[in-house]
């Protein structure tokens, strides 16, 4: 065969060749083009039996046959459960979605506050819990390091110089800690303002011991006489006559309590632990202050301090401004300053720092709107506090005896703490206002 033969007979051959695979691209086109790609490489297309079976499924029906090449092929069709057999489908090495959560949930981020040249740094969860448990490190200025020894999620730092300070949570497995750091301004004096996010250290009893926490002791007992009134006064003039009331007066009915002529009622917020110092909320002051207002009794309130600074007292006014927020505050918001059975975090106090300290509270308390008072016995005014510096707040005086001696100025008297009244079961303590209200 010559070559120009040969050239021609390569030249058909090759013609052949690709004439035959357009025929087959051509028909496997044909074959695909019945069936709707959903953008994946999954068909979804429908079988006769799908289309009859009406609106009895809500016009999908699971496919259960299928051709050994149709299930080999990884074409899954309509089959809604098919993910379930997919054994990578919960793999969160792979599943993008799933990892994002997982990433999302384990991200912290810092709450940072300063009150009087210190920060108390608060480590929360997405969901702004305090993260418990954790040794976590802090990086300030990017130098001192230090630690959650107590791994409650708060690190508190004093004695810091006032200026602008870069906070850095430093890395901790298992969890995604804050890329930058955190700016925050460390105050040179006492603002006497509301702290942010201080919920977050207000405790429930479920989360201390109780019994070790909460034990202040009314001073005024010691000071009591034969001459204590015990029942319920009737008003004169601008008086108005009340109880005070707390956990330790159990379920209270209100509609009893009003009917038997209660006229206004100082209710337990809280109070700080004289173990610990942790702020506790009164298991029964959202129940106290609900059943008042739902039978007509005017309330204020009133928190037992353990504060051993102004810092401290301005936590605690803090405290109780974020319990109250939903409640309508007649009377004025109280600190009970008295003793803790002389092992209290206060109770060494010396009467210029437990004065700053009703002082503090106070403040903050009226510059966020309420009226503020100070709540302690004869003695308590005579040997713990200068008195004469809180008279510009609501005194509240206990003295158990039918005339007061107490030669101050007060405007309301809690006269008895063993008074009985309709609605509540066992002793409670009585009261008469001079406001006027």
């Amino acid at each position: 065969m010559d070559s120009k033969l040969r050239r021609t007979a390569i030249l058909a051959s090759m013609a052949v060749i690709l004439l035959t695979s357009l025929l087959v691209l051509y028909s496997s086109w044909r074959e695909g083009s019945g069936s709707e790609n959903n953008g994946y490489g999954i068909s979804s297309q429908s079988t006769p039996s799908q289309e009859n079976q009406g609106g009895e499924e809500g016009g999908l029906a699971q496919q259960e046959t299928g051709t050994d090449s149709e299930q080999s092929s990884g074409q899954i069709g309509d089959d809604l459960s098919a993910f379930l057999r997919d054994e990578t489908f919960f793999d969160q090495e792979i599943n993008p979605i799933l990892e994002a959560a997982r990433n999302q949930a384990n991200r912290l981020s810092l709450v940072v506050t300063s009150v009087e040249k210190d920060l108390r740094i608060q480590i929360v969860d997405t969901e702004g819990q305090l993260v418990e448990g954790e040794s976590f490190f802090v990086k300030l200025d990017g130098e001192d390091e230090y630690k959650d020894l107590d791994q409650d999620g708060v690190i508190y730092i004093g004695g810091l110089a006032a200026g602008e300070y870069y906070v850095e949570l430093l890395p901790l497995e298992g969890y995604r800690v804050p890329v930058n750091e955190t700016r925050v301004r460390v105050k040179d004096k006492v603002e006497y303002l509301a702290i942010d996010d201080i919920s977050l250290l207000i405790k429930t009893e479920d989360e201390i011991d109780a019994e070790a926490e909460d034990s202040g002791v009314q001073d005024a007992l010691e000071d009591a006489d034969q001459t204590e009134i015990r029942e319920l006064q009737a008003t004169t003039g601008n008086t108005r006559v009340g109880i005070d009331v707390s956990k330790w007066n159990g379920e209270i009915d209100w509609d009893r309590v009003k009917n038997a002529g209660v006229e206004f009622a100082i209710v337990r917020a809280g109070y700080r632990g004289s173990v610990t110092g942790s702020l506790v909320e009164d298991p029964y002051f959202d129940a106290n202050m609900k059943g008042a207002a739902a039978s007509g009794v005017p309330t204020g309130v009133y928190f037992f301090t353990q504060a051993v600074n102004e810092v401290e007292a301005v936590e605690e006014a803090s405290a109780v401004l974020d319990l109250v927020r939903e409640y309508k505050i007649d009377y004025p918001i109280f600190i009970d300053t008295e003793g803790a059975g002389g092992n209290g975090r206060a109770d060494g106090l010396d009467a210029e720092t437990r004065t700053l300290v009703c002082e503090a509270f106070c403040r903050t308390i009226e510059n966020a709107g309420y009226r503020a008072g100070v709540y302690a016995s004869r003695n308590w005014y005579n040997e713990n506090l200068d008195a004469s510096r809180l008279e510009d707040y609501c005194i509240w005086l206990a003295e158990y005896r039918s005339v007061p001696i107490y030669q101050g100025y007060y405007q309301m008297w809690q006269y008895t703490s063993k008074g009985r009244i309709d609605g509540i079961q066992g002793n409670v303590d009585m009261n008469i206002s001079y406001l006027g209200y």
